[in-house]
């Protein structure tokens, strides 16, 4: 099956951009409020939007994100309102839209049941930071049965043996980890996030697309440049915090415009 992903991707790229790949939280500040977010990133310019459920125990998010996660679960959000929340926003945009999630979630709901609510929600795939492909044979042979793109995380520390089977498991793209440690903003990228694009490509990687202290227009320029895509997570979230869905916006469209490459 032709990957949602993928395409949007070759898309911003025949565009003469690297695409923006854009997260929120599910259900933050409320679920109401969450669907006219998502829906406004992608009127925004948006390329592909990650969706994560909100989770006890994040290993990866760092205080912004968990606090706004936080914020959804005491406001009433359950598993069933993910479902609800995408299936409302694919009525409004075909813009793809990936789960992140932790493996627990899934796992606890069951890997075909999630799937196949996924699929009937208009979901595009899952992003699974907390399982690597040899731990994964279920959801691999799920997403192989129902056609969702299966996103995983490599990292600066990865081995090249680990990078291949990343490489090899992974649809949509690759999840290129920019730093060690958990997502925010950040002064400064770090360079290892350009050596580690370059190992995945020389592993056969088709897309690699950069995330973790992205925050602003000129570091997704200056990713772009050597990604195929640029991540953004915790900006958004602090402009949805502090802003509501007319800061989010405005946030989105200066990100957006980043992405044009240099000729």
């Amino acid at each position: 099956m032709t990957s949602r992903v993928s395409a949007a991707i070759e898309a911003a790229h025949t565009d003469g951009r690297g695409a923006f790949v854009a997260y929120l939280p599910a259900g933050f500040p409320d679920v109401a409020t969450s669907i006219e977010a998502i829906v406004a990133l992608a009127e925004a310019g948006a390329d592909v939007i990650e969706l994560g459920p909100p989770y006890s125990d994040p290993v990866m998010d760092g205080l912004v994100i968990q606090e706004a996660t936080q914020t959804a679960l005491a406001n009433g959000f359950r598993m069933r309102d993910l479902f609800t929340i995408m299936r409302e926003v694919t009525a409004r945009t075909d813009v793809p839209i990936l789960v992140m999630t932790y493996w627990n979630l899934v796992e606890q709901y069951g890997v075909d049941r999630y799937a196949d609510e996924l699929v009937a929600a208009g979901g595009a795939g899952l992003i699974t930071p907390d399982i690597t492909p040899d731990a994964a044979a279920a959801w691999i042979a799920t997403s192989e049965r129902t056609g969702l793109d299966r996103v995983f995380l490599a990292a600066p520390t990865s081995t090249d043996e680990r990078l291949r089977m990343i490489v090899e498991a992974s649809t949509g793209f690759v999840y290129t980890v920019s730093t060690m440690g958990i997502t925010g903003e950040r002064a400064e990228l770090d360079a290892a996030a350009r050596r580690l694009v370059e190992r995945l490509r020389a592993h056969g990687a088709d897309h690699a697309c950069v995330g973790i202290g992205i925050s602003n227009a000129a570091q997704v320029a200056g990713v772009v440049e050597y990604a195929d895509g640029a991540i953004v997570g915790t900006a958004l979230v602090k402009a949805l915090r502090d802003g509501g869905v007319e800061g989010l916006s405005t946030l989105a469209r200066e990100l957006s415009a980043g992405t044009a490459r240099r000729a």
